[in-house]
């Protein structure tokens, strides 16, 4: 090899029609990693390591009279070379470019580019899924929706929803779309056996998790494993459907790519699962609502993770809960309190110390009695009643007689409610009775009442009502319910004013004049 070839900046090879290398320049002994001494003689295969399509090698299988080229990445030395055969009568010469960084450059667009198209469909499909929980009126056709979005797309194979069972660890799958295949099946035969699945572990953390290989990830069943396999599924993504501190089901989304999901998509999936809990919870109250009878229990409670069980049982005091409104994370309690000592400012100091309450604040402190505003975690008795669609008509506690009386949908599971509340906590079901709602003109009014107001004017003229804003002289100022409500005081008087307008009009049945139009 002459002098000009011996130093030229890209690899190459001298080698015999054979395949037999007679030399190696410098650029190309650096570029395999090799001797050119001891390259010198052998084989063209054991010079030039093994490529994914062995382009080389096989090139001199046959006899060469045209030139051949390829690209290819070679795992031994972690480049992409760039390959020239050329032929001669005399020789065959090689000619080597390294391009890994050329290529790696290319991947890293090509993949943001892949990242931004996904991104764009992702977002556009999950605002069509919000879109639909809107419009969904009941459970069914939630988990329907949320299947039909996800699992007829492009970027995703299939989605399933199940639904936690109310007191149990099981779940029902609700409805599935897509390319299910055998994955499908595998995972309503685990499901029927109670066999853990990954969905299962996202609904005990209660967010989202993801598989990133299925293939090769043991805590996924093995049978689901092969499924994955044969069905050309990688990846997957479980998201809790939550609402508040309850997680109402799941929905698992399959994917053809292994490690599909990024960062930005499970928070994406974390905010429909939040939704979706929301739209389930909101099904459940307007069930209640709708109902031409109810079913009443009445729970005697004795179990300390209740803030009012403990704080009657140190204090003596009479409490009865006036109100209750759920806030995500939190309950939202007005409590009535009935007792000369202590006083409910004293009351309202025990009732802080309990871990599950956040806040409280006396709202009046009279001689005989007072009323305080509690904000308690919802994982109590009456944060998990009021989750399952529940409303509490009562919740009394004082002395030995703690008792809470909830209404609940026929068509609940009433049963399942009641023995998952009995077995978490220390609490007994004292009465149970189907009965007609209030008299049907009261219902009438209240329904319509409801319909016309948003649910932040209904959440602020509750509030207002519960913590004595209304109240002459007032138990609680302005500012302190919109903290309570976490708004500032100018948008509390706003929903204030709007839903005191449209609880006069509906009073004095002015709703069909022109100046009653529904404003906002």
């Amino acid at each position: 090899m002459d002098t000009g070839v011996e130093h030229a900046p890209i690899g190459v090879l001298e080698a015999s029609h054979d395949g037999v290398v007679s030399d190696v320049n410098e650029t190309a002994a650096t570029m395999l990693d090799v001797d050119p001494d001891a390259a010198t003689g052998e084989p063209i295969g054991a010079v030039v390591p093994a490529s994914v399509d062995a382009s080389v090698p096989e090139a001199f299988e046959t006899a060469l009279e045209t030139p051949v080229s390829a690209e290819e990445f070679y795992p031994e030395l972690d480049r992409w070379l760039s390959v020239d055969i050329s032929p001669t009568s005399d020789a065959v010469y090689v000619y080597l470019r390294d391009v890994t960084d050329e290529r790696r450059r290319t991947q890293r667009l090509e993949s943001l580019q892949s990242d931004l198209h996904r991104l764009t469909i992702g977002n556009e499909l999950i605002a069509d899924v919000l879109g639909e929980l809107v419009r969904a009126s009941t459970r069914e056709e939630i988990a329907r929706s949320i299947c039909q979005e996800l699992g007829e797309t492009d970027i995703y194979e299939f989605a399933w929803v199940g639904e936690r069972a109310v007191g149990s660890d099981e779940i029902v799958r609700r409805a599935a779309a897509g390319t299910t295949g055998r994955t499908l099946e595998r995972i309503d035969t685990a499901l029927d056996g109670n066999v853990a699945l990954p969905e299962s572990r996202a609904i005990e953390r209660g967010e989202p998790t993801v598989i990133r290989s299925l293939g090769e990830n043991g805590s996924v069943p093995e049978r689901i494993r092969r499924a994955a396999f044969a069905d050309g599924l990688g990846s997957l993504l479980a998201v809790p459907l939550t609402y508040g501190s309850s997680v109402y089901g799941i929905v698992g989304v399959y994917a053809a790519e292994r490690d599909a999901f990024s960062e930005r998509e499970r928070k994406s999936f974390g905010t429909v699962g939040k939704m979706a809990g929301f739209a389930i919870n909101a099904t459940r109250n307007r069930s209640l609502l709708s109902a031409d009878r109810v079913v009443e229990l009445t729970f005697q409670l004795s179990d300390p993770a209740a803030p009012f069980v403990t704080t009657v049982a140190e204090t003596n005091a009479r409490l009865d809960v006036a109100g209750a409104i759920p806030q995500g994370e939190h309950l939202l309690c007005y409590v009535d309190a009935e007792t000369a000592t202590p006083t409910a400012e004293e009351i309202a100091a025990v009732l802080a110390e309990h871990e599950a309450v956040v806040e409280t604040r006396t709202i009046t402190d009279r001689d005989a009695d007072g009323s305080i505003e509690v904000r308690q975690r919802t994982e109590t008795p009456l944060g998990h009643l009021l989750s399952q669609g529940g409303t509490v008509r009562s919740a009394t506690f004082g002395g030995d007689d703690n008792r809470v009386v909830v209404d609940l949908p026929p068509s609940e599971d009433v049963r399942r409610i009641a023995d998952a509340i009995t077995r978490r906590y220390d609490a007994a079901v004292l009465a149970k009775r189907e009965r007609r709602p209030d008299e049907r003109s009261t219902r009438e009014f209240r329904n319509a009442l409801t319909d016309r107001l948003t649910d932040r004017q209904e959440d602020a003229l509750r509030t207002a009502f519960f913590a004595a804003y209304f109240e002459s002289p007032r138990g609680s100022s302005a500012a302190e319910v919109a903290d309570a409500l976490g708004i500032t005081g100018p948008t509390l008087l706003h929903h204030l004013r709007a839903g005191q307008r449209k609880l006069l009009e509906e009073l004095f049945e002015v709703t069909d004049r022109p100046s009653a139009v529904d404003r906002p």
